[in-house]
């Protein structure tokens, strides 16, 4: 499953008990919302503004997240286009009674730079 990436995680929160499934899980729902406010972090500060999500691609579930697991969210981007940004986001966890940690999902988002008007706008060079 890979190591845990060496730089710091754009969201670490602690998943909670009103954050389950029916089955007693965390719902993926959450865990995905989770990774799509990473993701956006990361574009904004690539694009320098504004971004919004236009796409997630490739999504895998490769692990439940439990109440009490403290969730972290590392998102770096892959590729930048005219007004684009993909980003690989990967989601660990630090099993709240074991202190294991699990890579337990990961995707793929593409943001789009947006100006005022909620327009694409240019991704500013680096």
């Amino acid at each position: 499953m890979g190591e845990r990436p060496s730089f710091e995680p754009a969201v670490r929160t602690l998943a909670m008990p009103g954050d389950t499934n029916p089955a007693g899980d965390i719902f993926g729902g959450w865990l995905l919302a989770q990774m799509d406010i990473a993701a956006g972090i990361v574009a904004a500060r690539r694009a320098c503004g504004r971004v919004a999500t236009v796409a997630v691609d490739a999504m895998s579930f490769h692990q439940p997240v439990f109440v009490g697991d403290v969730v972290s969210c590392y998102a770096r981007v892959v590729r930048v286009g005219r007004t684009s940004i993909r980003l690989h986001v990967e989601v660990w966890v630090e099993r709240g009674r074991t202190g294991e940690s699990v890579k337990v999902t990961e995707g793929t988002f593409t943001c789009v730079a947006i100006d005022d008007q909620r327009r694409p706008r240019p991704v500013p060079p680096e």
